[in-house]
């Protein structure tokens, strides 16, 4: 039994004498697993936060991921448009989104701000690895009033090539609402709680920080006075856990793991349709839960032009209470007086629609004059709210072929009307309530002007009055049903001759 002793201390000597070998001669950076060390030292570290942050939000040095290069946004307009953002190999439809949705912004900039003299606009990277990328950009606007600095965060899954706002990291409309609710809490007092609404636009910069707390970030003039700069409300991880969706959790994971290094190896499998549910803050004009084909339902469009106004918000106050929707044709300037107006209109489910920058009368000025001025509202509605408009109505309802052609192409349909209360000449609050209630009718269109005191106050007698007749108070689009740009559509069927001017409305002079 004796000689198997030096057998078996020679046999073990030659097992750790072959591993010695093996280790000598692997080549470096390959374990026994065939996985490279950069990627071993990155599971070890994944509980290791980004040694560095901006503006307290998770930051990725651009170098560790592989191939990454910067390109630069070519535009014909503006003086200076200086806008950079990055090109990821295999990450196309990331390229092609940032491409094409920078140029809209530059654009929607230049025809909201006929003083519009430059935009830059830079990139960080929030998040890099996991299969989602986060791009975070600063944008510098400067027009002949001030200089703006806004923020913007889209996040990218590299598997499918689907890019999303900010809204998606959130698990629905609820979930925004009570994050709008905890910003209304958290936020400075320089902030107007009139600012603040569950829409996608406001929300369109969340990120986190190296610990996971959610931070949602305003830029300069948004929710307060331009002077107050970049406003951010941070909401801690565990608060903030109940409202993000699955997609928000694994946006938080991957911006709060430490990064070595982020490879996209293949092109994604783009799913043909690209359809995706309605994120967050994207609202509809239409409510699912009305038919008005239904001849048990009598709906009725009730029409603002020409506000918002200062008591437009009163007007909102009453339609909430009776649970009515209502069309709001809203003129450039006045938005801008009221920008937050706008936003809560929307918000609250009524219908937002184009009535040119300053009123002019669209058949009698030139089409570049026509056209500029219905991009310049369809620019100031969208940076309010996100949404893009698809109605608009003419002036006095004065259209012909000209403003035809340019409403289709702009995508816009045109609404005249069906009732007209001439609240505008007639400011008695009897005699406005008394012509829009004589005219009701199973899909009338009636038109009102909510820059005037007299109709406010007429507003709560007729909607009043229509829900106690059985009325449905709709928007113009959930009475019309789809519409097709350019036509002329004057009550709940569409006009068959085409385009035409309503003779019994008179231009005036006050609007």
């Amino acid at each position: 039994m004796a000689p198997e002793r030096p057998i078996l201390t020679i046999t073990i000597a030659m097992v750790v004498l072959l591993g010695l070998v093996l280790s000598t001669t692997r080549p470096p950076g390959v374990t026994e697993e065939g996985i490279t060390e950069h990627v071993a030292a990155e599971d070890a570290d994944q509980d290791r936060p980004p040694a560095d942050s901006e503006d307290g939000l998770t930051l990725v040095d651009p170098g560790v991921v592989t191939g990454i290069e910067e390109a630069s946004l070519t535009h014909q307009g503006i003086g200076e448009v200086s806008i950079t953002y990055p090109v990821i190999p295999n990450a196309e439809p990331l390229t092609d989104f940032l491409d094409r949705t920078l140029a809209d912004q530059v654009s929607a900039f230049e025809a909201a701000n006929p003083g519009a003299r430059s935009f830059e606009g830079t990139w960080r990277l929030s998040a890099a690895r996991d299969g989602i990328v986060g791009v975070r950009f600063t944008t510098v606007e400067t027009d002949s009033e001030e200089t703006r600095e806004g923020q913007v965060t889209y996040w990218y899954e590299t598997d499918n090539g689907a890019v999303h706002g900010s809204n998606a990291l959130l698990a629905g409309q609820a979930e925004l609402a009570a994050l709008n609710e905890l910003v209304r809490q958290k936020a400075p007092d320089t902030v107007s709680g009139d600012s603040l609404h569950p829409i996608s636009a406001l929300y369109d910069s969340l990120g986190f920080t190296p610990e996971g707390d959610l931070v949602v970030e305003f830029g300069s003039g948004r929710v307060a006075p331009t002077s107050a700069g970049r406003i951010h409300v941070v909401v801690e991880r565990d608060t903030a856990e109940e409202l993000l969706s699955e997609f928000g959790l694994r946006a938080r994971e991957a911006a709060t793991t430490g990064v070595v290094e982020f490879t996209v190896d293949t092109a994604p499998e783009v799913e043909e349709d690209g359809s995706r549910p309605r994120a967050p803050g994207v609202l509809s004009p239409l409510d699912d839960g009305v038919d008005c084909s239904d001849p048990r339902t009598r709906c009725v469009a009730l029409t603002y032009d020409d506000g918002p106004g200062g008591r437009t918000p009163e007007l909102l106050d009453v339609l909430a209470e009776h649970d009515a929707k209502a069309t709001f044709f809203v003129t450039g300037l006045p938005i801008m007086e009221h920008p937050w107006t706008v936003r809560r209109a929307y918000a609250e489910g009524h219908e937002i629609a184009n009535h040119t920058l300053d009123h002019p009368d669209l058949a009698a000025i030139g089409e570049g004059a026509a056209r500029s001025n219905l991009e310049a509202t369809q620019a100031l509605v969208y940076r309010e709210t996100g949404y893009t408009m698809d109605l608009m109505r003419p002036p006095y309802g004065s259209t012909n072929d000209t403003v035809a052609r340019i409403t289709e192409e702009l995508g816009l349909a045109q609404i005249i009307w069906s009732v007209d209360t001439n609240d505008w000449r007639d400011r008695e609050v009897d005699v406005v309530a008394e012509r829009a209630l004589d005219g009701d009718a199973d899909g009338a269109i009636i038109l009102m002007h909510d820059i005037h005191d007299s109709t406010i106050d007429a507003s709560r007698i007729i909607i009043r009055e229509l829900a106690e007749r059985g009325y449905t108070m709709v928007t113009v689009s959930q009475l019309l049903g789809p519409t097709e740009p350019g036509r002329t559509y004057v009550d709940g069927a569409p006009e068959e001759e085409g385009p035409q001017q309503d003779s019994d409305e008179e231009v005036d002079p006050q609007v």
